[in-house]
């Protein structure tokens, strides 16, 4: 009898063994399945550095048509590439991504053109693009050039003090150029000193801080130009009387953008809020955290911008202009119209109270059909210098502005991260403090509990 039972009582283990086994094995087989159809994973860095930008999901998202990215490179470094193409085959089912082995397959390489491995060639309907490298910037880039399949150009003037593009001085515009070019903007200097005309192959105009007075003609140039339907980015700084360094009124063109509803202040703005410092700047550098709703700063919320040496402007509406607020200043700010003297009272009655605002967008209706026109003005200039356009969100804030005012808002968002510098960096004191912890009192802690461990059971 006890046998039986015994037997019975086995029996009944094995099948259990049996049955769990199979369970276990088909959850493993479902789980493998699904995560075959849907790779995802999950990015813990502080930066999203191995996930892709909010502006590469955007586009390849709204892909109306399928896509397809090949790679050339040697078969042992295709893991490598799929870690990035793979994440754009995850965005979309019209991603479609090949991997070409040039040395296996040498006529499909030569057809298309590949010199060099590590290529990516993106293809969208007949239009193909090699990508410039092989990053997120680069396949995104190539991305839309073939989606555009036009040549972009912003112009900048020059031939008034204005910064150029070609300086790569702290005052200078040169990383502003390279940040164009990556987002595959043409940009070039135009002097309407010499020719008081835009030239017809600006996309848009960019008035970058002028010093010097602007001549009536070239006002007049900018007024055709943009109540035409054209584009323009204006940054135009505090007439500041200080030193050797002096920015003239510029009356002239403050009056035309005053026609359009856009008055901009001669005054300073001084931020007096204590988590500039922090920061590392002074309280002549203006912080934007909160940002208005419009298709330049909607995807900002959270990030933070910086403005050295800006002017608050005076917004209303015109007869043909409709005019948004983009950002303004703190509550904690102020704004003088000491502009002659370093030395500013931040207690006195002549000074205006923040929150002031600092920028805005504009559309012109020229009463033509698909023919509106565009403006950005933004009370100072030195944000998008090569000094400070890096500072947190600011060069997001300039790529944005262009990208609106060429009417590219499907490009509008914040761009690749760059990898962040997390060391952490110790004195000598500090590292030795560290040596004897983890090689002296650590070991001896653990030395200690097991002694006592062992004379309480003794």
């Amino acid at each position: 009898m006890n046998t039986e039972l015994l037997r019975a009582r086995q029996t009944r283990y094995v099948a259990y063994a049996a049955v769990y086994v199979v369970v276990v094995l088909t959850a493993v087989a479902i789980a493998n399945f699904l995560a075959n159809r849907h790779d995802k994973s999950y990015d813990a860095t502080a930066n999203k550095r191995y996930s892709l930008s909010e502006q590469t999901a955007k586009i390849v998202k709204g892909l109306k048509q399928d896509a397809s990215i090949t790679y050339f490179d040697q078969g042992t470094r295709f893991p490598r590439a799929k870690d990035l193409l793979g994440e754009y085959a995850n965005l979309s089912p019209k991603i479609h991504v090949d991997y070409v082995d040039p040395d296996k397959n040498p006529q499909v390489t030569r057809e298309a053109g590949v010199t060099n491995y590590g290529t990516a060639i993106v293809q969208v309907g007949g239009n193909k693009e090699e990508a410039k490298s092989f990053t997120e910037e680069g396949v995104t880039g190539a991305i839309i050039r073939t989606l555009k399949h036009t040549t972009r150009t912003v112009c900048f003037v020059a031939g008034s003090g204005e910064h150029q593009i070609d300086d790569s001085d702290r005052n200078g515009y040169s990383k502003f150029k390279d940040l164009l070019s990556k987002d595959n903007y043409v940009a070039k200097p135009v002097d309407l000193l010499q020719k008081a005309e835009v030239p017809g192959d600006c996309t848009v105009l960019v008035v970058g801080g002028p010093t010097h007075d602007y001549q009536q003609p070239e006002v007049d140039a900018l007024k055709k130009y943009v109540e035409d339907g054209g584009r323009a980015l204006l940054m135009l700084d505090p007439p500041l009387k200080i030193g050797r360094a002096m920015t003239s009124d510029n009356d002239a063109l403050t009056g035309l953008l005053g026609s359009w509803g856009v008055t901009a202040e001669k005054d300073l703005i001084l931020d007096l809020n204590p988590i500039g410092q922090l920061l590392g700047v002074g309280p002549q550098v203006a912080l934007v955290r909160n940002y208005d709703s419009h298709a330049i700063v909607e995807g900002m919320k959270g990030t933070a911008t910086g403005f050295p040496l800006t002017r608050s402007l005076d917004i209303k509406n015109g007869d043909k202009t409709s005019v948004q607020k983009l950002f303004s200043s703190s509550d904690t700010s102020l704004a003088t119209s000491n502009l002659n003297s370093p030395a500013v009272d931040p207690n006195d009655p002549k000074n205006k109270k923040g929150p002031l605002t600092m920028a805005a967008a504009a559309t012109y209706n020229t009463g033509k059909q698909d023919a509106q026109g565009r403006f950005v003005v933004v009370g100072s200039s030195s944000w998008a210098a090569n000094s400070f356009i890096s500072f947190n969100a600011n060069s997001d804030l300039a790529l944005n502005a262009v990208d609106w005012l060429s009417s590219d808002e499907d490009l509008i968002s914040i761009r690749p991260k760059q990898q962040e510098d997390r060391r952490v960096t110790m004195t000598q004191s500090q590292v030795n403090w560290v040596r004897i912890t983890s090689q002296f009192l650590l070991p001896l802690l653990v030395v200690v509990m097991g002694v006592s461990v062992w004379w309480k059971r003794r």
